[in-house]
């Protein structure tokens, strides 16, 4: 990479920009950090955040020098947080003392790449220094695995998250075809709190009915168990195996989620696939297996989508041109313009309306019709690789009784 990128002008400076990124990392929050960066850092003086909200209530902030620039522009396209990130509920007090920190330090713009919790509070420091009278620009940067931040059509790292859960469903068919004599059920659990938009991208690569999964369970409704029991039992009778999708946060017994505990006042979910093994075990004479898939979601470079790499980076630059344009209390949203052709375009959106709007789960018309929601979610996913052939030379089989009673 030649060194003239990273000749900065510094009689050019006339702003101070600090860069943080909060919440769970995705595998291109990176490219957004770079994004922003490469736009900026030829006018601005630039300082880095450590460790998300952690790192902005501790002023544990860096100076972007030529060298840590060239190493933040090394990570376009490294997946995890290269800043730190993690996950602080600011109270009252903390939020005054860092627009205290951003006045003593000069610091005239907050950038903050994350999802729904970093807007959130993004939009009370805003509104701190507004109450405190200090000009202070503020811009959010949009990033989430779960598609669940409202008013931008989707957000960067979905793409590349809904990818490695759509070919990892398909990989685990034929995997578990090939041991079913040995067992013949798995349960896969996704990420996806309350949003099921990850979860119903299992079904993305499915073209052969023998595929998985044979049943998706979304957190926006309520499980039903005998549904769950008859398609698991109807596959096993077809094909010898059957492959479930469950999101972490599906509602079970009594409508209640599964292994919810408080870590850093924030609900952590997760255990909902060995509830569905443990029903499923009871229920029917098969053997059954459970996985979570865990962080890959959020990390597996392999499979990152181009789409959303390209996207990703196109939200911070975006960013870095509307710091230029005075633009503030603002996140960049991405909007299709063009639904035949996908084209975007990007749109500031008011801070204050994503930050207050919660959770953006996966509509009605996406969840009744999943074709729909493949052909909306494919250019994000951008190619599908490989086409598999059926997993049987032949399809159908005898029924059989599976249930234990």
């Amino acid at each position: 990479m030649s060194n003239e990128l990273f000749l900065i002008r510094r009689d050019l400076w006339v702003k101070r920009v600090a860069i943080g990124q909060a919440g769970g990392p995705t595998s291109v929050i990176n490219a957004t950090l770079v994004g922003l960066v490469k736009e900026l850092m030829n006018d601005y003086k630039i300082s880095f955040i450590l460790n998300g909200y952690d790192g902005l209530v501790h002023e544990d902030i860096m100076e972007g020098t030529n060298e840590i620039i060239k190493w933040v522009v090394q990570h376009e396209h490294i997946p995890g947080a290269c800043l730190g990130s993690g996950r602080y509920l600011m109270s009252e007090n903390e939020i005054t003392g860092i627009v205290n920190f951003l006045k003593r330090e000069n610091i005239n713009v907050l950038v903050f790449i994350g999802g729904n919790g970093t807007m959130e509070a993004l939009h009370k420091v805003d509104l701190e220094a507004t109450r405190q009278g200090y000009e202070l620009q503020v811009i959010g940067l949009p990033k989430t695995v779960d598609n669940d931040i409202n008013y931008t059509d989707h957000a960067p790292g979905f793409g590349s998250a809904a990818k490695y859960v759509a070919h990892t469903t398909r990989d685990l068919s034929y995997d578990l075809r090939s041991m079913k004599n040995f067992e013949q059920v798995r349960i896969i659990e996704t990420m996806g709190r309350n949003a099921g938009w990850l979860t119903a991208a299992s079904g993305f690569l499915k073209k052969h009915e023998e595929e998985g999964p044979h049943f998706i369970a979304l957190p926006e409704r309520q499980l039903s168990k005998e549904k769950l029991l008859d398609a698991v039992e109807s596959a096993v009778s077809r094909h010898g195996y059957a492959i479930a999708v469950v999101s972490e946060g599906v509602l079970w017994d009594e409508g209640h989620q599964v292994g919810k505990t408080i870590i850093n006042n924030r609900p952590v979910l997760g255990g909902i696939s060995t509830e569905v093994e443990k029903f499923l075990s009871e229920q029917l004479n098969v053997e059954v297996r459970s996985d979570i898939l865990g962080m890959n979601q959020r990390c597996f470079s392999s499979l990152v989508s181009e789409a959303d790499k390209k996207e990703a980076y196109l939200t911070g630059a975006t960013g870095g041109r509307w710091i230029k344009q005075e633009f503030s209390s603002v996140v960049v949203t991405i909007q299709r313009s063009d639904e035949a052709d996908y084209k975007i375009q990007m749109k500031p959106i008011a801070l204050k309306d994503v930050a207050v709007s919660g959770e953006r789960l996966m509509p009605d018309y996406f969840i009744d019709n999943p074709k729909k929601y493949y052909k909306w979610l494919s250019p994000i996913i951008d190619g599908s690789g490989i086409t598999y052939p059926n997993l049987s030379p032949k399809n159908g089989g005898e029924k059989k009784k599976l249930r234990n009673n």
